[in-house]
């Protein structure tokens, strides 16, 4: 028997770790993180999110001795933490500040120019918890705001994220550079193209490298940045599989899910073979269709929840070593309106 895992989180995150683990052999289960049982002393801890309920049996599991990372956990979750780690380690991110409480929209737009964003600390993600201010509009800043960091909006060419893994003895792989399209702060497509980015993937490796070594982080990490010119400007980290990455269940030979398990419990970690070009589409809002099985590549994930506008229901990975097949496939993947853009700007770069 392997050592054992758990999971803080039962979604579809936490899912696709267990069925990870099922076809490896790692003994993996999931805790349901408002009552989360006690795990036996020699089970390893780690989290499907950065952000989960304060109560009795989550503050048990932060002093169970199998917790793990410590460190990054109480620090990434806060956007001022963080921020205040890359600026640290001198690694390149938007301009920010930490508004006080007297402070007006012209105060922050005075350090920060006409155009800004301000998030809560924490908490917050997929668009949610962030307000973007414009001198032009005369906003006024919300009560929050001594509770948030305000940050320069970036004129960005695109986004990229890097999802790597570092190991119980310090080893990091990568998984190559992955472009991403959002609508309303929420993540529509990924797609992979390992040699679109060749010329930026060492300098995005080593800036991931420095920040898992820094906080002797194991397991996976994803760092999502903004491309502006031929620079990388840190945008977010999450500790822990992403939805960026989920491409790797199709398109490389050891998927992020695996890869975290492996890098946990202390197993060979082999840079993933990625299998060429793979697009990833988040199935946001919808019910079930039956459908999308029609598109001959089309790889569905399903997570059974309750339908909800915007909720992430699932995703469909395509994979072929010809991007052109690609194309043809997300051209007739049935998909609402609202995909029109998203669709659009991904088969731009399959066909370009």
């Amino acid at each position: 028997m392997t050592q054992p895992i758990a999971i803080l989180g039962r979604g579809q995150l936490g899912w696709m770790l267990r069925r990870a683990g099922d076809r490896i052999g790692a003994n993996v289960q999931l805790l349901d993180p408002q009552a989360p049982e006690q795990p036996a002393p020699d089970t390893l801890i780690t989290v499907e999110s950065e952000h989960w309920p304060d109560n009795e049996g989550t503050r048990a599991l932060r002093q169970h001795p199998g917790w793990q990372n410590a460190k990054t956990l109480d620090t990434l979750p806060s956007r001022i933490l963080q921020k205040t780690l890359l600026d640290e380690l001198q690694l390149p991110t938007a301009p920010w500040c930490r508004p006080k409480v007297s402070d007006s929209a012209e105060d922050v737009h005075n350090t920060l120019g006409p155009d800004f964003l301000l998030k809560t600390d924490r908490g917050g993600y997929d668009g949610r918890g962030q307000l973007r201010v414009k001198a032009a509009e005369n906003t006024a800043l919300p009560g929050w705001k001594n509770e948030a960091i305000a940050e320069s909006a970036i004129a960005f060419d695109t986004e990229v994220s890097l999802v790597g893994a570092r190991g119980r003895d310090g080893q990091c792989v990568f998984y190559h550079l992955t472009e991403n399209y959002h609508r309303q702060g929420v993540l529509t497509v990924s797609l992979n193209q390992p040699e679109r980015f060749a010329a930026l993937q060492p300098a995005a490796e080593a800036m991931l490298t420095k920040l898992m070594t820094h906080l002797d982080y194991v397991g996976v990490m994803a760092m999502e940045c903004f491309l502006v010119g031929d620079q990388l400007l840190i945008n977010e980290l999450a500790p822990r599989v992403h939805n960026s990455g989920h491409w790797t269940q199709d398109g490389a030979a050891i998927c992020q899910f695996e890869l975290h398990l492996r890098a946990l419990l202390g197993w060979p970690m082999p840079k993933p073979h990625e299998r060429g070009t793979t697009a990833m589409v988040n199935l946001l809002g919808m019910e079930h269709q039956k459908e999308w099985l029609t598109v001959p590549g089309a790889r569905l994930y399903w997570y059974n929840k309750v339908c909800q506008p915007g909720r992430k229901m699932g995703h469909i990975n395509l994979q072929h070593p010809d991007p052109k097949v690609i194309a043809q496939w997300l051209r007739t993947l049935p998909l609402p309106k609202e995909y029109d853009a998203s669709r659009e700007w991904a088969l731009e770069r399959l066909t370009s």
